[in-house]
């Protein structure tokens, strides 16, 4: 059994590169796969692995970066690795929005999942899903906004056409796009900003079903692809042709064919790229059925 921990901290950091190479080492050593960010601003990142190693990851991480309390924190199990490898990324933000923030803006703003059910059922709250289009169609809050966006980056776009005295309430997957979007939102002049704390995973964690405002599924950066409640693992899967999530219904399309297309991209793919996926999905299963990973599997289920 796998366990995976999800965590973030606005901090100022110092010596990255040094950081890199120390937390590089530390997840080969330990046996971790998933990526660690570090920034100026701070850290953000997902691993997985056996438990007391993770318990000795955090454990290093705080000291090193002189962290007593993450931001924010989620874990789970699974059966399954859901990385590839270990990473460890530099950036010039933990998640690109473009303004860094300090420990010091971060606002007090989060609502624990009980809460945030009071606020959505509110007529005058305006809901926003600051996360990707593919992600808001795998599953969403009831009344949720879709702002259309590919980058964050561009997510100050949007917000820009809300009026100051508009009452906002953002989600993201883990919580920390909405604090960064919060940050900015009140540099702005926004007064009524509220997020949902420790992100739709949290949410999904902590909320049962009956009492739940969540609509479909949660898609996570891994080869689980989708979460349900008590984040068990959902039922979508991963495009090999355009690396998005396929949903049960989309499965079920001409279209779709496995390792190969989906209904969003068939159309769109070239012959040659079909043929490429066709032969890379051949050789899958040949190593499936004499008990092997390909190079090119993705998925572990």
């Amino acid at each position: 059994m796998f366990y995976i921990y999800g965590f973030y901290k606005f901090k100022k950091l110092s010596s990255l590169k040094k950081l890199k190479k120390t937390f590089q080492e530390k997840l080969i050593k330990n046996q971790i796969r998933g990526t660690i960010i570090f920034s100026n601003e701070g850290i953000n990142g997902t691993l997985s692995g056996k438990k007391n190693n993770i318990k000795k990851i955090k454990e290093i991480l705080k000291k090193i970066c002189k962290i007593k309390k993450f931001d924010s924190e989620n874990s789970s199990v699974n059966k399954f690795q859901p990385f590839h490898r270990g990473k460890v990324k530099i950036k010039k933000e933990v998640v690109p929005i473009g303004i860094k923030i300090s420990a010091s803006q971060k606002i007090d703003n989060s609502l624990e999942p009980r809460e945030w059910n009071l606020l959505l059922k509110k007529k005058d709250i305006k809901v926003i899903d600051t996360r990707k289009s593919f992600e808001h169609n795998v599953g969403t809050f009831k009344g949720a906004k879709n702002p259309n966006v590919n980058n964050f980056r561009d997510f100050p776009k949007y917000l820009n056409k809300f009026d100051k005295k508009s009452k906002i309430a953002m989600f993201c997957t883990g919580g920390i796009r909405c604090e960064k979007a919060s940050v900015y939102l009140r540099k702005k002049g926004f007064k009524n900003v509220f997020q949902l704390k420790g992100g739709i995973l949290n949410y999904l964690k902590k909320i049962d079903k009956k009492q739940s405002l969540w609509k479909g599924e949660c898609y996570v950066f891994d080869n689980r692809v989708s979460l349900k409640h008590k984040l068990k693992i959902g039922t979508h899967s991963m495009c090999s042709g355009c690396r998005k999530p396929v949903s049960m219904k989309e499965k079920k399309s001409k279209k779709y064919v496995e390792g190969i297309s989906c209904p969003k991209c068939h159309d769109y793919l070239t012959e040659t790229q079909k043929e490429r996926f066709a032969m890379r999905q051949k050789q899958i299963l040949i190593a499936k059925k004499i008990g092997k990973k390909h190079i090119f599997q993705k998925e572990y289920r």
